[in-house]
């Protein structure tokens, strides 16, 4: 029987029992016993914690102010008289100099427009019955590769409905250039489909990148793109956060093997296009995303009569549906 327990047996029985004969009972050292009843003492922080919020304000209003000016702040203004050595002591548990010294970047343009729309941002937000190609996700991920050693962004643009990965790009960093590459080569993927870019929405997070001038320019003035910003991160992407898990346990051993950033993207162009066309997806019905699009565009195609022939690649091939679907880049 522990200490803390033979205490509350000792502490059930006082009332009944003299407490000289419960302690012998339970073999319970009486100064055990008295060390138990001293009411609990709280740490700094707990003391002083109705302290931390005017002393983050002081902080904030006044950035150039230490303690000691801190002091008189408080007693003055918010009514708190406390001891320099003690306000010197919770400048360091709250790590207040550091907070003096951040700065809130300023927004951009870009930014503040996203600040000003609110829940208009997050254009997925409450979508029912969303269309193949018609909604696209995106984000980077961090990537573990030569056994460890090394890391990389992956930035897949994946299709809600389908659940296709259009295109993608593998850099030693999240750039807007990395990200530029991977739509660039969605962008042939839909052409090679024969679907239009304009009109899409494409939605990711408020990463820098996302909000940049490059990307913004080129994707939603260049091409026609609705964007679509998450207004509380991870959270209003499960989509994409979903296909990291996934395909980064599933495909742990073999991307940890790749010894170059040369092999990853190997790896990597192999695995999505696994993922493409033969792994079976549980929210598809268990068929593939390219089965599902090929059955979607099947359907399609059988309600307005078109003709064998891709019309909607504005060329008059005979190249099937399927063999478009079939592309892979390194």
């Amino acid at each position: 029987m522990s200490t803390v327990e033979k205490v509350e047996l000792a502490q059930g029985a006082r009332g009944e029992f003299e407490l000289r004969a419960v302690l012998a009972a339970l073999e319970l050292p009486r100064s055990t016993w008295y060390y138990h009843q001293r009411p609990e003492r709280r740490s700094y922080e707990e003391k002083y914690a109705h302290l931390q919020g005017p002393l983050e304000q002081i902080a904030r209003k006044h950035p150039g102010y230490g303690y000691r000016r801190a002091g008189p702040e408080l007693r003055e203004h918010l009514g708190h008289r406390v001891n320099h050595k003690v306000l010197r002591r919770l400048n360091r548990c709250w790590d207040l100099p550091l907070l003096r010294a951040t700065r809130t970047p300023k927004r951009s343009g870009i930014q503040q427009a996203i600040h000003a729309a609110g829940k208009r941002a997050n254009l997925v937000a409450g979508l029912e019955g969303i269309e193949p190609l018609e909604v696209l996700y995106t984000d980077f991920t961090e990537i573990i590769y030569a056994s460890g050693r090394a890391r990389a962004q992956l930035i897949p643009i994946l299709d809600h409905a389908s659940k296709f990965v259009l295109g993608w790009a593998v850099g030693e960093s999240a750039t807007t250039e990395l990200a530029l590459r991977a739509w660039d080569r969605a962008r042939l993927r839909l052409g090679e489909l024969g679907h239009p870019v304009a009109g899409l929405i494409v939605h990711h997070d408020q990463d820098s990148v996302f909000t940049s001038h490059a990307w913004t320019a080129r994707v939603l003035l260049e091409h026609g793109i609705r964007l679509s910003y998450a207004l509380r991160g991870a959270r209003d992407n499960p989509e994409m956060e979903s296909f990291f898990g996934r395909f980064k346990v599933e495909n742990r051993s073999l991307l940890l093997d790749a010894e170059t950033l040369g092999e990853l993207k190997a790896v990597v162009a192999q695995r999505i296009a696994y993922h493409n066309h033969d792994r079976r997806h549980s929210s598809l019905a268990n068929t593939t995303p390219t089965a599902f699009l090929s059955r979607r565009w099947r359907g399609r195609r059988s309600r307005s009569q078109e003709v064998n022939s891709v019309q909607l690649l504005g060329r008059t091939s005979k190249k099937p549906f399927e063999e478009a679907m079939w592309k892979e880049w390194f």
